[in-house]
């Protein structure tokens, strides 16, 4: 039961980070507008591609930390920590994702190969996804947490982080939608910062 805690607490934090405004977003939407959904679904699955990478080596470097210095291992657990508050009072300060949702032209689609590319290199050369992992691994995991537990979190982000960004791709390209989210974004920042905040505090004021 504990370990089943562990896992859903990890794949609702990540999924509140995927949801959160940032180059992902960004990338997606841009190749969902400028070339296909089919390109946008893609570029997706480049993001899982690059959050697979991060979280094997997270892991790997996470079980020595913690093998060698427990002190060490709580250090950055409260980084992790202070971190998700930052990421949340900056997602309730945005105002807009950064976005130009006027009309573009059609442009000439690119490769899958191509689309995939372009999203892996998106999300594992972007250090905050980086510091998020490791925030969010450090917080939630305790010393003698079996790997094994740790391996399905990460399978469950991958799948997540391509589910989520391929909806966007799908749905968030088309007109009505565009404009509804470009209204009510500013709502959509503050209910995820929100939650982020009160998750940061939670882990420190409770971490057991």
């Amino acid at each position: 039961m504990e370990n089943l805690h562990l896992i859903i607490t990890i794949a609702f934090i990540h999924l509140l980070g995927a949801m959160s405004p940032g180059p992902d977003f960004v990338m997606c939407v841009r190749n969902s507008l400028m070339y296909s959904r089919r390109t946008g679904v893609f570029t997706a699955l480049g993001f899982g591609l690059g959050v697979a990478v991060q979280v094997t080596y997270l892991i790997a470097g996470i079980a020595v930390v913690v093998a060698r210095s427990l002190t060490l291992f709580t250090m950055i657990r409260y980084f992790g920590a202070t971190y998700l508050l930052y990421m949340g009072i900056r997602s309730i300060a945005a105002r807009s994702f950064g976005l130009d949702m006027s009309p573009e032209k059609a442009k000439k689609d690119i490769s899958p190969l191509n689309a995939l590319w372009v999203g892996f290199l998106t999300n594992i050369s972007n250090p905050k996804a980086t510091l998020f992992f490791l925030g969010l691994f450090t917080v939630v995991m305790r010393p003698g947490t079996p790997r094994s537990i740790l391996v399905v979190a990460g399978i469950i982000m991958v799948v997540e982080t391509v589910m989520w960004f391929s909806f966007v791709a799908h749905f968030l390209n088309q007109k009505y939608v565009r404009s509804l989210v470009d209204r009510f974004q500013g709502y959509f920042n503050l209910i995820f910062g929100v939650l982020l905040i009160l998750t940061s505090l939670w882990i420190a004021f409770f971490p057991d």
